[in-house]
């Protein structure tokens, strides 16, 4: 059977409709979040999902729950499937961001390979530590179906690796709250395109 990933966004939170940077601050998923996450339930519940790792922050971690009482799943926790860490930038909305610090919010926005949220991570060691978990996932339920509940770089980067994207293209690929998209990884292996691609 082929080993096949179901990349999971977490539901709304406050932040999102605030345009507040999340990174690893753990505001919980809002009323529509909930239930975008009920729904989400409903969606895959025809799907053979058979096993759910989840970021333990709590947006991600809401969702993953939602998931497991629906689908009668077992759910396991993975901090390296958390969202970047944004340092100074955490908590803020994207607009103070730009006000305070402009020089370093132009290259997120434009190039965000070449610069480091102060204090946070660089992607770079986001991409190390989503990678490396999701071996150990993928060697760990081979032939499986694996749902990954997690955020939008996180997520971002999956699609690169798998679906053989521009690493450019990391601040406007992602998938929308309460979303989901399947990757079927032993197809991507048979043409050749499950290499990652390096910035």
């Amino acid at each position: 059977m082929s080993t096949r990933l179901l990349l999971i966004r977490h539901g709304e939170t406050d932040w999102n409709v605030e345009g507040r940077y999340q990174g690893q601050e753990d505001p919980p998923l809002n009323p529509c979040g909930q239930d975008q996450a009920r729904l989400l339930a409903e969606k895959l519940s025809g799907v053979p999902l058979e096993v759910l790792y989840s970021s333990p922050l709590k947006r991600a971690r809401e969702t993953a729950r939602t998931l497991e009482e629906r689908l009668a799943v077992p759910l396991h926790f993975e901090p390296r499937l958390m969202e970047i860490h944004l340092g100074d930038w955490g908590s803020r909305l994207a607009t103070e961001v730009a006000a305070r610090d402009p020089e370093r919010f132009l290259l997120w926005e434009t190039d965000p390979w070449s610069v480091t949220p102060p204090g946070g991570e660089s992607l770079f060691q986001v991409r190390e530590r989503v990678h490396a978990a999701v071996d150990e996932i993928v060697r760990r339920h081979e032939g499986k179906t694996i749902g990954l509940v997690a955020h939008r770089i996180p997520l971002a980067l999956l699609k690169i690796r798998y679906q053989h994207l521009d690493s450019s293209l990391v601040r406007k690929l992602y998938l929308p709250n309460a979303d989901w998209e399947e990757i079927d990884l032993d197809a991507l292996a048979g043409n050749g395109r499950h290499t990652p691609a390096a910035p």
